[in-house]
């Protein structure tokens, strides 16, 4: 709404700057107008984060964990949400820019602004339906107290070990709060029974709070193996369009600007997941004689290797467009080049599968395999995982600009125009990155237990079903 207002009112629109000259700079706009923007820049982001941290998870708690058929509805739920995302982007890129180029900035915002008021009744009508979780404290708050109480209880004790054994075998302990072996060093965060500084008291924790954040850190390598794969598709979106400009954007009588290249890897993925969820999962299934037929792990690890043949699928067409631009001699040239654009939409059709595989597979994963009270934190991590990729791909060019700077006649990316980067040469490096990081996430996937829905869940989620709304059937 920041957006749409400050667009539509001409009092807070920069100055408009039409130099001839582009050596006469435009006039520097006003501070207010540029914190306004800002601000609402940053609450778009802060809502966005929001939505999409929560949502996910939301939507799979509506169905019942404890029956295969809740199981393979949530599976398809994931599944289902990234096609949504894909539908909503391809309004964004096609109607929505359409509206903004023909009638004004702030008509697109307005679009945008109306729709998600319209969708916030919308969601509120199925409140008396939905499975609600309680809130029970915030996960971090939990994470920061074990890793504090076991480096504390570590640092005090001097018979730690003992103290750790005595824990595990104390008659006043349950069977079933015996912690785990797993990542030892957690296990001193449970307050020892015989030590000469007992902890303070904020920092005791049970054996349940040590378990979850074992869960959490368990999935942590997996979370950075997807990192490189999101700086991929960071760079396909950003170098294809430049690639695109360069080459012949008819088709037909219809002159597509290359801005609208995104179309192609969301259309990909709207075709995708209908058949990955209607034909590819039945068939898994039958072939495996598993309720999954494929898991989260190997969905991410499909999307990786996806991500590793887009990018040499890239460096191939990039090298195909160079030589086209050296045989018809328009190295130097402005003039579109003699060969069309749709040879990028090839690899966004490994783009997008990579992104629909490796995005569903994710959510499920860490909202399957997280502690119950730790799911929408888990389930985040996906969305950070987007980000840090993105962040990494800037700091990748710059990296890759000052090394190659450093033994080349100019960088690789760096030159008066695309014809004379070595974009070849930076996508089989990306190639290459990406090929190490799936070996890297085989190492920690091979070696993951997938975690069985443990009583302490089951009840967990029970009583939270008791407190809420009664639930659909599912």
């Amino acid at each position: 709404m920041i957006l749409t207002v400050q667009a539509h009112l001409r009092s807070l629109n920069p100055p408009i700057c039409t130099p001839t000259n582009r050596n006469i700079p435009c006039e520097e706009v006003d501070s207010g107008k540029v914190a306004m923007l800002y601000v609402g820049l940053y609450t778009v982001a802060l809502g966005v984060g929001g939505i999409k941290g929560s949502l996910p998870p939301h939507g799979a708690e509506q169905f019942d964990e404890h029956t295969p058929h809740g199981r393979k509805q949530r599976s398809a739920f994931f599944n289902y949400f990234v096609f949504c995302l894909a539908c909503g982007a391809l309004i964004a890129v096609t109607f929505v820019v359409w509206i903004e180029d023909n009638k004004g900035w702030q008509w697109g915002f307005g679009i945008a602004t109306a729709s998600i008021l319209t969708s916030i009744p919308i969601f509120v009508l199925g409140s008396n339906s939905y499975r609600i979780k309680i809130p029970i404290g915030s996960p971090i708050t939990t994470i920061f107290k074990v890793l504090t109480a076991a480096t504390y209880n570590f640092c005090t004790s001097r018979k730690s070990n003992a103290a750790i054994d005595d824990v595990s075998t104390t008659p006043s302990t349950a069977i079933e709060e015996t912690p785990t072996q797993d990542l030892e060093f957690l296990n001193h965060a449970l307050s020892p029974n015989t030590t000469e500084t007992p902890p303070p008291q904020y920092l005791h924790c049970t054996t349940k709070q040590v378990e979850e954040v074992k869960s959490v850190i368990k999935i942590i390598p997996i979370f950075m193996s997807t990192i490189m794969l999101n700086c991929c598709l960071a760079q396909l979106s950003t170098f294809s369009v430049q690639q695109a400009a360069t080459m012949n954007t008819a088709i037909g009588s219809l002159r597509v600007p290359p801005a609208s290249l995104p179309v192609f890897p969301v259309f990909f993925i709207m075709v995708l997941a209908p058949v990955y969820n209607h034909i590819m999962v039945p068939y898994s299934r039958k072939l495996t004689n598993t309720e999954s037929g494929i898991t989260p792990l190997q969905r991410i690890g499909t999307g990786l290797v996806l991500s590793i043949v887009a990018m040499a699928v890239a460096a191939l067409i990039e090298t195909k467009r160079k030589h086209v631009a050296l045989k018809w001699g328009l190295i130097d040239s402005t003039e579109p080049l003699p060969i069309t654009f749709l040879w990028v939409a090839l690899q966004y059709l490994f783009l997008g599968s990579a992104d629909l595989f490796s995005l569903a597979g994710l959510m499920e994963f860490f909202f399957t395999e997280a502690p119950f009270s730790m799911r929408s934190l888990a389930t985040s991590l996906s969305w950070a995982s987007l980000a840090m990729g993105y962040y990494l791909s800037s700091v990748l060019v710059d990296l890759v600009n000052f090394v190659t700077g450093g033994f080349c006649d100019t960088p690789w990316l760096y030159g008066a125009n695309l014809n004379h980067y070595r974009l070849e040469r930076f996508y089989w490096f990306m190639c290459a990155l990406s090929g190490l990081n799936l070996l890297h996430y085989l190492f920690w996937a091979r070696r993951y237990g997938y975690k069985m829905l443990g009583n302490d869940n089951k009840k967990e989620s029970d009583e939270t079903n008791d407190l809420s709304s009664s639930p659909p059937e599912v």
